[in-house]
């Protein structure tokens, strides 16, 4: 990273909102919490007034109880950015190519370019068919934000091996993983796992995360992490998370059940693409409405939804997140559907 490139790179846009009259559709954060995490986090204040443990081991134990890997290879971060930021710091230099996938999240093309490196995009549903050869790096996001589409154990498995016959660092973001029964990658050979407390704990302000390496790429993981780079009040939850398993299987028996209802609604109007994760991808083209005309009209009957065309190769699309059942009939009602008479039509 350098000084040019910082200056010539501007912000990504990214969904939620402060507007405490709106019911927010726009960010995919659980609305759910497991339970005892706010006692967890009071009772981790007088821990506070020392550093935080070096290294943190009782996080790492849980993170590696969570995704099943060595508690050696798990490196704490303050959030699933921060780790995606360390992986594409160590293997983009300037000059490099990182292959991408499109439509997906905006910060994996931020930090490349960051890093002096150009992106390569590859479409998001076959990514795993793109070719790895001559890039630094190859990125997976395992489901896909924005579209939901998740990929077989197998498939990353073997995309995996091309990878590393090509000498190219694998980066798979797994911020949505926990929402699935699908196991992680972490701890696969030459690949970096990234990890979010944020979405499935419905923590976003905590930032907590990790992420999962082992061999050279572990190392220099480890060895480039600041010491204390995590708050103890975020890893005392964060490990207190990660233990709920019961929240865990509660949440995702939600979401698929709810995810599966709203989909059969909307697509009475939408398009809907299919998705394993807390969020449904909506093409509003052919409901005679422009994105702008069903972001504010939701707006209007207090409900926020993300405009997802700042996502690449997005037109006509917004993105709605998977909440609990009450809400998620106010959001079927702001959208027109679900025997809501029709909205304006105007574009």
């Amino acid at each position: 990273m350098n000084l040019d490139s910082a200056l010539g790179l501007d912000r990504e846009p990214h969904g939620s909102s402060d507007d405490p009259d709106l019911l927010d559709f726009s960010a995919n954060t659980n609305p759910e919490v497991p339970p005892g995490v706010e006692e967890a986090y009071r009772e981790a204040f007088a821990a506070a007034r020392s550093y935080p443990a070096e290294p943190p081991e009782s996080f790492r134990e849980a993170a590696a109880a969570y995704v099943d890997c060595d508690p050696d290879a798990v490196v704490p971060s303050p959030g699933g950015l921060a780790a995606i930021r360390a992986a594409i710091g160590l293997a983009v230099d300037p000059g490099d190519t990182a292959l991408l996938p499109a439509p997906s999240f905006g910060e994996y093309a931020r930090e490349v370019r960051l890093e002096g490196g150009d992106p390569a995009f590859a479409s998001a549903d076959d990514i795993l068919d793109a070719d790895p050869e001559d890039h630094a790096l190859a990125v997976v996001c395992a489901p896909n934000n924005p579209t939901g589409t998740d990929y077989e154990i197998g498939e990353l498995e073997r995309f995996a091996a091309r990878c590393r016959a090509a000498d190219t660092v694998l980066l798979i973001d797994e911020a949505f993983r926990g929402f699935t029964d699908r196991p992680s990658l972490a701890g696969t050979a030459g690949v970096v796992v990234a990890r979010s407390l944020t979405k499935l704990f419905g923590l976003p302000g905590i930032r907590t995360g990790f992420a999962v390496a082992t061999g050279e790429l572990g190392a220099a993981l480890a060895r480039a992490r600041r010491p204390w780079n995590v708050s103890v009040p975020a890893l005392s939850t964060g490990a207190h998370c990660m233990r709920r398993d019961a929240f865990v299987r509660e949440t995702r028996d939600r979401v698929r059940a709810e995810r599966s209802r709203m989909a059969a609604a909307l697509a009475e109007r939408y398009d809907v693409t299919p998705s394993e994760a807390p969020f449904l991808l909506l093409d509003v083209a052919g409901s005679g409405r422009s994105v702008d005309r069903v972001v504010a009209d939701a707006r209007d009957r207090g409900v926020a939804v993300r405009d997802a065309t700042t996502f690449r190769g997005l037109d006509s699309h917004v993105r709605v997140a998977v909440r609990r059942p009450a809400e998620n009939d106010r959001l079927l009602a702001a959208l027109g559907v679900n025997g809501e008479p029709e909205a304006d039509s105007r574009v």
